[in-house]
């Protein structure tokens, strides 16, 4: 325990628990302190001036991060015929109907992004309480119910990140790896504030994007200033 609070200590020397940083000296600042053995995940979190009960202040959306996720990512599809053969063309790790419903209810889940044609959706909402619970529930608002399930395919496996809004108004996603050169992580940010920018709900009020903080997995918060990384106008 105490080698883990020196190196979070140290970690933390020199970061300004109040200041608000530019985006890029942030970035600087979270892979300078990254020193997990393993390749950690680049995190940003952004605090949102709406109340999610309420229906009319939900936020939820898709980025497609320019320079990918760094992820592997596992794909299931719910797609018969022709669109089956489109998934598993386009690298879809599991594709499937009533044998992927049956897989699913005998409580194995192998994927990270499931996906299906709008006439699966019978099918797949008998899965609704096992699959929504996990952020996993095919959706059109963000992309997941599709004809298109080449295109859902790649984005998912490209770097597509999906976002929800918490109960306390957060929203957080992995948006990179450290190793990523900042320059890319940089984009990767601002593409993922600008979706969530343009995700902005009627019922919101006064200020949309109130506070902005990255991370890295092991690492501590930075907070950001959100004008430097806000590229959209519906902040």
């Amino acid at each position: 325990m105490a080698q883990t609070g020196k190196r979070i200590r140290s970690a933390r020397e020199g970061i300004a628990v109040t200041k608000l940083y530019p985006l890029a000296e942030a970035v600087k600042l979270i892979k300078e302190r990254a020193k997990a053995k393993f390749d950690e995940t680049f995190e940003v979190s952004m605090n949102l001036g709406v109340d999610p009960r309420h229906a009319d202040q939900m936020v939820r959306g898709v980025c497609n991060l320019p320079n990918g996720s760094g992820r592997t990512v596992r794909v299931a599809v719910f797609a018969r015929g022709p669109k089956a053969d489109e998934a598993r063309a386009a690298g879809a790790d599991i594709v499937g109907a009533e044998d992927l419903l049956e897989t699913i209810q005998g409580g194995t889940i192998d994927f990270d992004r499931c996906i299906a044609t709008p006439d699966m959706m019978p099918l797949v909402g008998r899965l609704g309480k096992v699959l929504g619970p996990r952020g996993l529930m095919p959706n059109p608002k963000v992309g997941t119910v599709t004809m298109d399930v080449k295109g859902a395919v790649a984005g998912a496996k490209g770097g597509s990140v999906e976002f929800r809004v918490e109960k306390a108004g957060i929203v957080h996603a992995g948006i990179g790896k450290v190793s990523f050169d900042e320059q890319k992580i940089v984009e990767n940010i601002r593409a993922f504030a600008d979706a969530v920018a343009k995700a902005k709900p009627a019922g919101a009020k006064g200020t949309y994007i109130q506070r902005i903080a990255v991370s890295s997995t092991m690492g501590p918060g930075v907070k950001v200033d959100p004008s430097s990384v806000l590229v959209s106008a519906g902040a």
